[in-house]
Formats: structure tokens, C-alpha cells, sequence
């Protein structure tokens, strides 16, 4: 009995169609046809063809290396050329391991997409403000920088000592803004939100760079300074000691 009309005939005691072997096997129906015909030639080649058996004759509960055996001592040198890739149902295989385990791609691609949506929101969160600006979001405080919250109902002027300088910045919308201090280290780096008023204190100056003036409100040293320029304006400011006049 030769290896085709072995494999048709453990298929018809099984009592399993072509296409139910198909189903379990991944290989088309119209190789299995041929291989049961002892037509070899849509196999794509011996290698090929040897998996298709044995694949087949494991499933059928015979012996695949009897099989194989005897296909090559018959056919061995047959060797067709068609592509690989018509031979198995691969969307059958695709279409069974995603139920198995989760489709990693998938999940990698929805991660970068939300990190994609966090990154924009932070970039136009500020009013005119430059992306290169935004690249630093975490404030720079040093010691004894004196970098706090302010509270309305502090009394401002009377607390201030001689030789210091205090800033006081109120957010109506989000700015980006630097603080620094007299000598050039940065007490702050990032972008106010939206009602935020904080309060930097430093010995003789403070240099300070807004990203959307007209977002903002100063007070230095107890006196208030209303906004410092207009909406989108990038202003620069230096506020001395004694004085809440800018320099």
C-alpha cells in the first residue's frame, strides 16, 4: 500500500474529513487531497512534504517514520518549487495561538501610544510656550533655596530681612518658568499650573525667565507687580534686594 493510500485509509477509519484533518494538521485541504493520491507536486519539495506526513500520520495515530521512510525510498528525489508560503493555513495557526497567549504587539503599541498622548499634553499645556522649554518638568530646588508654597494670607512686606529678596509668582493659566539665584543656579525649572502660587526667597537677587507673561502675576517683596507682559510673551526679569522694581 503506498504512503498516500495508507494515509486515506487512517483517515477513513478515523472517520474524519479532509477537511477536519485540515483543521487539525494546518495543512490545506488540497494538499492532503494530493498526498492522499500519492500527488506530491503542491507539497513544495521533499523537506515539505516529509512534515506534511509526518504531521498527518501522527495525527492519524501511524507511524511517521515507517512513512517517511517509504516516501523517500518512492519519491525522494522529487523536488517541485513553489513557495512555502501557500502550503500552510496560517491564519488558522494565527487565528488559534491568540486565544493561547496575548498578543504582545498589541500591548507594546497601545504603551507607546498613551506615553505618545502624556508627552503631547504636557508639550501644549503651556500658552506659547517653546518645546525645548518643556523638556524640563521637575523643578531644580537647591538647599536652603527657600522654594515654598505661598499662602494668601500671609503678610508680606513686613516679613522680608534685609539683603533678601522674595518673589511671589500666581498662575492664572500654565507658564513655563525659570527661577534663579543671584549666582546663576536654578532654583526652578518647570511649568506652573493653572492656579498655582509659589514663593522663591534669595540673598540679593533673583533672575527669572517666564515663558507666557501674560499667564502670570508677581509680587516681590510684598508689592504686587500685576502681570509682566502680555499672553505668549517670553519675558526675562531681574529682581534686586530693597526693591520690588525690576532690573
Amino acid at each position: 500500500m503506498s504512503v498516500g493510500a495508507a494515509l486515506a485509509e487512517a483517515r477513513q477509519r478515523a472517520e474524519l474529513t479532509v477537511g477536519q484533518l485540515s483543521s487539525r494538521t494546518f495543512i490545506r485541504e488540497t494538499i492532503i487531497e494530493g498526498i492522499e493520491r500519492d500527488d506530491f507536486s503542491a507539497c513544495g519539495g521533499d523537506f515539505y512534504t516529509r512534515g506534511h506526513i509526518r504531521a498527518i500520520a501522527s495525527t492519524l495515530g501511524l507511524d511517521p517514520d515507517a512513512l517517511v521512510r517509504e516516501y523517500e525510498q518512492e519519491h525522494g528525489g522529487s523536488r517541485p518549487n513553489i513557495r512555502a508560503s501557500t502550503l500552510f493555513k496560517v491564519d488558522n495557526l494565527l487565528h488559534q495561538r491568540s486565544h493561547r497567549m496575548p498578543n504582545w504587539t498589541m500591548l507594546a503599541a497601545v504603551a507607546v501610544a498613551l506615553i505618545v498622548v502624556v508627552v503631547l499634553v504636557r508639550l501644549l499645556s503651556g500658552s506659547g510656550e517653546k518645546a525645548g522649554q518643556t523638556a524640563v518638568e521637575l523643578p531644580v530646588v537647591h538647599p536652603n533655596a527657600g522654594a515654598h508654597h505661598a499662602r494668601a494670607q500671609e503678610p508680606a512686606a513686613a516679613r522680608v530681612p534685609n539683603g533678601t529678596v522674595v518673589l511671589k509668582v500666581y498662575a492664572r493659566k500654565p507658564s513655563w518658568i525659570t527661577v534663579k539665584d543671584a549666582k546663576g543656579h536654578a532654583m526652578f525649572q518647570g511649568t506652573l499650573p493653572e492656579g498655582a502660587a509659589s514663593t522663591w526667597t534669595g540673598k540679593d537677587k533673583l533672575k527669572v525667565v517666564i515663558g507666557d507673561a501674560g499667564a502670570v502675576r508677581l509680587e516681590v517683596n510684598g508689592k504686587d507687580l500685576g502681570t509682566p507682559g502680555k499672553d505668549g510673551q517670553t519675558v526675562r526679569r531681574t529682581f534686586a534686594a530693597g526693591g520690588p522694581g525690576p532690573r
